[in-house]
């Protein structure tokens, strides 16, 4: 299997919780929290290895609180490549309230780093990165990361022999489009994203697929994936278009369907799979894991489950 590297500059301890009946001014008796590593990156890393598939997962860690994210790696089997962090590691709070099924997401915004934090960053990335393997940079950034972050890093990689998969948003999706910098492999956005960078409405999934495929043609990516939500998921290259069916199920949590989709995605690839298969097996990872509680993630099993009601067609 082709070797997977993970970024993950803000990474966090994930907590979960519920309560009957979330108000203000109020003592609420709370279930036991479940503690998961969180962070794009690392949740890509968790899904990947419920999937059966091996990662090493670039972490930047700081403090207590890095420390255990540390130990809840080891605990899950995932292979680390430790990054010192410029301060203390994040924590961020999930709470559902039982009596409507109301999700509360509480993020915090991570350490302040330093442009010599970046500079160092993305040295030991470009050497951490696999020789004709997959580099993953997903999740949300901590301060002081600037905006060209995903661009520089794309220049980076594009000196090694591994493929970068982009997830990103806001000003540094935004940034791609002037920055001057190679194309990477792939780039995954999700509907709002797209429209934002559109500056329009992309109400049809081919319309999606335009504006995806004026993504490559302009050289943002090889690839380009724009995920229409409970509809399902576009992918253009030059080549083709294609889009790949969401699985209808009952919607528990939608924490960690994105970085459910990209694992699943970039397994397929790594095991070989075409890009349209690998689109299907995205799908089918993202809609498993919007069946689970909280933070969980996909599952093997029920990705397998799924993977028929993903049908993939050309567009």
């Amino acid at each position: 299997m082709t070797a997977i590297l993970t970024i993950t500059l803000n990474p966090t301890v994930d907590l979960s919780t519920s309560a009957e009946g979330i108000v203000p001014e109020r003592k609420l008796r709370c279930t036991r929290p479940q503690t998961d590593p969180g962070g794009g990156g690392l949740n890509v890393s968790r899904a990947i290895t419920a999937l059966g598939g091996n990662s090493t997962a670039f972490v930047a860690l700081g403090g207590p609180t890095g420390d255990k994210v540390m130990r809840l790696l080891a605990e899950a089997g995932i292979g680390v490549y430790p990054f010192p962090a410029p301060g203390e590691t994040r924590m961020s709070l999930t709470a559902t309230d039982t009596a409507t099924c109301e999700q509360y997401r509480f993020v915090m915004p991570g350490p302040d780093w330093g442009e010599r934090d970046v500079s160092k960053a993305l040295s030991r990335i470009a050497r951490a990165a696999p020789e004709g393997g997959i580099v993953v940079l997903s999740g949300s950034q901590p301060p002081g990361i600037p905006v060209d972050f995903p661009a520089r890093l794309a220049a980076k990689i594009a000196r090694t022999k591994a493929r970068l998969f982009l997830d990103t948003s806001g000003k540094a999706l935004h940034n791609l489009l002037k920055a001057k910098s190679p194309p990477a492999d792939l780039l995954r956005m999700d509907e709002l994203e797209a429209e934002g960078l559109a500056d329009r409405p992309l109400p049809t999934r081919a319309d999606s697929a335009d504006f995806a495929q004026d993504l490559v043609r302009r050289g943002l990516a090889h690839a380009v994936i724009v995920a229409r939500g409970s509809e399902g998921n576009v992918l253009a290259t030059r080549e083709g278009r294609w889009f790949a069916k969401a699985a209808k199920v009952k919607v528990v949590s939608k924490v960690g369907a994105g970085d459910s989709f990209v694992a699943a995605f970039t397994l397929a690839l790594a095991r070989g799979k075409p890009l349209p298969e690998a689109l299907q097996h995205g799908a089918a990872g993202a809609s498993a894991a919007v069946t689970s509680p909280a933070t969980d993630l996909c599952s093997a099993r029920d990705v397998k489950r799924l993977l028929a009601q993903c049908p993939v067609s050309k567009i």
